[in-house]
């Protein structure tokens, strides 16, 4: 049963990196998984306990509404906008600054793609009309698409503050270091990798309008709306307590509101987008979410999880390295970390004190080096993004990336683990 379940896995994650619907793959995967153990109904009633985890709903959905008010109003373009417009004044920094702003947008728009498409949309014509390589330019901002590991919104985070009894908070605050030092290897890697390859100013590039960032007239108000739910929350954590204690929905209501106040937008249009927001969010997201959990269950009914456990007893390199290199290497096969990283935390990552490691520290690797593998994979969302504002073939950026989250992936691994 153990190597029927290994055959099963090896399948699924096979048609995910040939991008077949991934909740639609997971979830199949583990239903047959129980249907051999002969407990298919226990599989949906790991569905079913998913689809109303209060601790993963309430906040992603939240965040995602949010997300969308934002675009509205378009208080995140002035938010973009406001820091680009100073880092273009600065030639010598581009190249790092970009990874640093893209970074910050994507804590507080966590999606990827939404993030590549904001700043590259700026960012990149602005690098290239300095003068930096296309292929560096958009590498830049693509770079700085894991910025949502330090995100409250993100998938991951509060996902793993659920399995370790925490608030997303306290995951957060393990998190930043590794995530800093790691974003740091980022910079200089890639900062680097242009000056090696000479593209960090050529001669010869085509003339590009850009204009746009210094024609945007920024209103400081709406730029600072989407970084204030990110405030509240540092402000009300545990770690800093200088207001009382502020939940995630909590934050990103008043976001929503303040956003109304501040932009005095159509508030049925609001109202809409940020409904939106959360049914695409529980569609999308949590159904990745759910369907895992139902994969995470097939994987125990068939006793392959207990069996990977018993493994990873024996040698705690071999569990830093299933942490670090399992969710990496399919991140970049399939241009999502989200799949391979949700089935790692649900299986493994709750025995983590078992390996020598605790559960934070486990489920924060196998999110960001998921994270860092997307960010090189030329098939993700973002990747697509980044380089048809190039001009370049996405695995232009593959090449580029690939040091940078090779190093980065290595890097968090010996801070967290």
């Amino acid at each position: 049963m153990i190597w029927l379940g290994s055959l099963i896995v090896l399948l699924t994650f096979a048609a995910i990196i040939k991008r077949y619907e991934t909740r639609m793959v997971l979830f199949l995967s583990g239903l047959t998984m129980a249907l051999f153990s002969g407990k298919p109904l226990v599989a949906i009633d790991a569905f079913s306990t998913a689809m109303v985890n209060p601790g993963l709903v309430t906040v992603i959905c939240t965040v995602m509404g949010f997300a969308y008010v934002m675009k509205l109003t378009k208080c995140d373009a002035h938010l973009v906008h406001l820091l680009a417009g100073g880092l273009t004044k600065f030639r010598p920094i581009l190249i790092p600054g970009t990874i640093i702003i893209t970074f910050a947008i994507n804590i507080a728009l966590p999606s990827a793609a939404g993030c590549a498409a904001a700043v590259g949309a700026i960012m990149i014509p602005a690098l290239i009309g300095a003068g930096v390589h296309p292929a560096i330019a958009g590498s830049a901002v693509l770079a700085g698409t894991w910025g949502s590991t330090l995100s409250p919104g993100a998938t991951h985070n509060p996902f793993i503050a659920k399995l370790a009894n925490v608030d997303v908070m306290t995951v957060i605050a393990v998190l930043t270091p590794a995530d800093l030092v790691a974003l740091a290897v980022v910079v200089v890697t890639l900062t680097a990798v242009a000056y090696i390859r000479k593209e960090h100013h050529i001669e010869t590039q085509s003339a590009i309008n850009t204009s746009g960032v210094d024609d945007f007239k920024v209103n400081f108000i709406k730029a600072l709306v989407p970084v204030v739910p990110l405030v509240l929350l540092v402000l009300g954590s545990k770690q800093v307590h200088l207001i009382p204690e502020v939940t995630v929905p909590q934050a990103m209501i008043f976001g929503v509101i303040l956003g109304f106040i501040v932009t005095w937008a159509n508030a049925q249009e609001i109202s809409k987008q940020f409904f939106a927001g959360m049914g695409d969010a529980f569609g999308s997201v949590i159904g990745i979410i759910i369907a895992a959990a139902v994969f995470n269950k097939g994987m125990e009914l068939i006793g392959l999880t207990g069996a990977l456990i018993e493994a990873m007893k024996h040698s705690e390199s071999i569990a830093k390295l299933a942490a670090t290199f399992g969710p990496f290497i399919i991140a970049v096969l399939s241009g999502s970390g989200d799949a391979a990283t949700l089935a790692f935390n649900g299986a493994i990552t709750p025995h983590a004190k078992q390996f020598g490691f605790g559960i934070v520290e486990m489920g924060q690797q196998a999110q960001v080096v998921g994270a860092l593998g997307r960010s090189m994979s030329p098939v993700a969302g973002a990747a697509i993004v980044c380089a048809g504002l190039a001009g370049v073939n996405p695995i232009e950026l593959t090449k580029r990336n690939a040091p940078a989250m090779i190093l980065g992936a290595i890097v968090t691994m010996l801070v967290l683990m």
